[in-house]
């Protein structure tokens, strides 16, 4: 009969880690912690639900399909880790470095990502419903097709990022950054857009009705077909944007600059043009009624503008395109 010492018991306690079930945290985190030491890395399926682990050190860690809701990775060193599918529900991730990290179906919804810096990261098909993710760096990250619902975005770095299929849907993106980002099939009902940063953008035929887009700047992105029914554009900044046959029926553009921008065949009935920007902005086929528009041009500026591709029409009100 083999009988195992109380010193080889022990050190079986750490052999197939990978599978180990942490049912009380607070007794077995050390031992984690001592294993990362040594040099493993594999701790899927773990139970960290509700522990502190603020500032800790844990790069390239694999805690897939982990159990970690509640838990405090603030400030924490995750580099290349995978998260997948882990539960991260109400976690507190506040300024947790997860540059180039995995985070594919992982659940995060309510989770505060407050000032999180992952450049790179991979979130597809992550749940981020109700998240606070306002001033994380995500640039150049993958989100295509998770949720962002609801999400405080406010201020977060996104450019270059691919938000294919995103929802968006009444989340804050108030002072975001979008530039160069892929945001082919994303929602945006109800989102609030207001003072964001989309240069460069392919929204062509994006649904963006009624959505919030005041002082945004837009300049060389494609809008083309976009349906913008009723959309708040004031003092949005449009230099070179291509609106072609978008439908702008009934939208703000007070106060736009749309110097450069490409009207040609759009829908414009009863939008307000209140002081906007026309220079060389093209207008073919596009037909402005006297009540869409104020006398802002003079006939002076119309003459002295050569360059001004399409044609101006005078009408009772003043002169307008």
């Amino acid at each position: 009969m083999f009988i195992l010492t109380r010193k080889q018991i022990h050190l079986l306690r750490f052999i197939n880690l990978p599978s180990l079930s942490v049912s009380n945290p607070t007794m077995n985190i050390s031992h984690l912690l001592r294993q990362y030491e040594q040099g493993h890395r594999q701790f899927s399926e773990l139970d960290l639900s509700g522990i502190d682990l603020s500032r800790v050190m844990l790069i390239s860690v694999d805690l897939t399909k982990s159990n970690l809701m509640g838990i405090n990775l603030s400030r924490g060193f995750l580099t290349k880790s995978n998260l997948s599918k882990a539960s991260l529900n109400w976690a507190d991730l506040t300024y947790v470095k997860m540059s180039q990290s995995q985070l594919i179906e992982t659940d995060l919804t309510k989770a505060d990502l407050t000032g999180a810096f992952m450049v790179k990261s991979i979130l597809i098909k992550a749940k981020l419903s109700g998240a606070n993710l306002s001033y994380t760096n995500l640039r150049a990250a993958d989100l295509s097709y998770s949720n962002c619902c609801g999400a405080n975005l406010q201020k977060i770095n996104l450019r270059e990022a691919n938000l294919t299929g995103v929802n968006f849907n009444w989340a804050n993106l108030s002072e975001a950054r979008l530039s160069c980002a892929n945001l082919q099939q994303a929602s945006f009902f109800g989102t609030n857009l207001s003072h964001t940063f989309i240069k460069e953008v392919d929204l062509s035929y994006a649904d963006l009705e009624g959505v919030n887009l005041e002082k945004s700047r837009l300049g060389y992105s494609s809008l083309q077909g976009a349906k913008l029914q009723g959309a708040n554009l004031e003092g949005a900044k449009l230099r070179h944007t291509n609106l072609r046959g978008a439908n702008l029926q009934g939208a703000n553009l007070k106060d736009a600059d749309l110097e450069g921008a490409d009207l040609t065949n759009a829908i414009i009935e009863d939008a307000d043009f209140t002081n906007a920007k026309f220079t060389e902005t093209q207008v073919i086929g596009t037909h402005l009624e006297p009540q869409t528009i104020k006398p802002n041009l003079l006939k002076l500026q119309i003459q002295e503008t050569p360059h001004y591709i399409g044609s101006f029409e005078l009408l009772q009100t003043g002169f307008a395109v």
